[in-house]
Parts: C-alpha cells; sequence; structure tokens
C-alpha cells in the first residue's frame, strides 16, 4: 500500500497490508507533528507534493528496502495538507521474519523517503513560515544477511 492522501492516516489498514504469515514483526513508524523544531514553536505545518513521482519514488524506496533486507511487505503513507500539532504526516510499516531486519529496513525507509520522495514542508510559526528542506543523515549500511525473501508489493 503506497498513498499520498488529505486524509488522516490510518495505521491498521497499513500493517494489514505488509503483515503475512511469515512475518515475525511488523515495524511501524509514525511521523508526527511536533510542536517546535530548532527552539521555535511551531504553529502547524503544511505539507505539498508532487503526487505522481511521489508515488514513484515510494515504489522506488520500497524496491531498495526489498534489495538490502529480507522484508516481507512494505507500505509507505504520506498525508498533505494542512496538520496541526500531534497528527501523523507519515506512515511506514515494514514486515520481516524478525524484528531486527524490520526495524533496520523500516530506519532506512524513512531516511531514503525524506532524501528522495518529492514531498514539501511549510512551518508555520507566530511571526512568520518557511518551506523547510529535510535534512537526513547518512543513510546506513544494510547488513550482509544472504538472501532476501521475495517479498511482495504490498
Amino acid at each position: 500500500m503506497f498513498q499520498i492522501t488529505s486524509d488522516p492516516l490510518d495505521p491498521a489498514p497499513l500493517v494489514a497490508a505488509v503483515r503475512r504469515d511469515e512475518s515475525g514483526a511488523v515495524a511501524l513508524f509514525y511521523g508526527v507533528v511536533r510542536n517546535e523544531n530548532m527552539g521555535r514553536g511551531v504553529l502547524y505545518l503544511e505539507y505539498d507534493a508532487y503526487p505522481e513521482m511521489a508515488l514513484k519514488k515510494m515504489h522506488e524506496v520500497a524496491d531498495e528496502v526489498r534489495a538490502k533486507f529480507p522484508v516481507t511487505g512494505i507500505g509507505i503513507m504520506h498525508r498533505t495538507g494542512r496538520l496541526e500539532i500531534g497528527e501523523t504526516s507519515l506512515l511506514v510499516a515494514v514486515s520481516s521474519g524478525h524484528r531486527r531486519e524490520a526495524f533496520e529496513a523500516c530506519h532506512y525507509a524513512v531516511d531514503r523517503i525524506k532524501q528522495i520522495v518529492p514531498v514539501w514542508k511549510k512551518e508555520v510559526w507566530e511571526d512568520g513560515e518557511e518551506w523547510i528542506e529535510g535534512h537526513v543523515p547518512e543513510v546506513p549500511q544494510a547488513r550482509d544477511s544472504g538472501e532476501t525473501t521475495d517479498a511482495r508489493r504490498s
């Protein structure tokens, strides 16, 4: 399941889409709007996207994850529009046979999403607003785990 939407994000369908009988773990990342960034009070965020390209890039991220980690499923949902403090902006779910691989793959996916998926964030403060470019540390290298499981596109 890959989605760009202005609707609130619900993790249940995403988890159901990536869960497989052979999955011993599902890692779920919630990106949530916080009330400050770099010491400055944030009132709300606005997200904009190039939906067709964003979906294409989400599938690219999923393909990278499948190539690097033994996952059984992956899904990504990103919200657009105005989001208030506490609302969920990003959901990433990854399933795998084991927890370590699920966590590592999910971490990798979130970093890659921030690097290559064309979604833009505007922070709005009491005294102004600014489109923010994401800062992503170097993506960790996948552990060499030998064979990967053929993960169906979710």
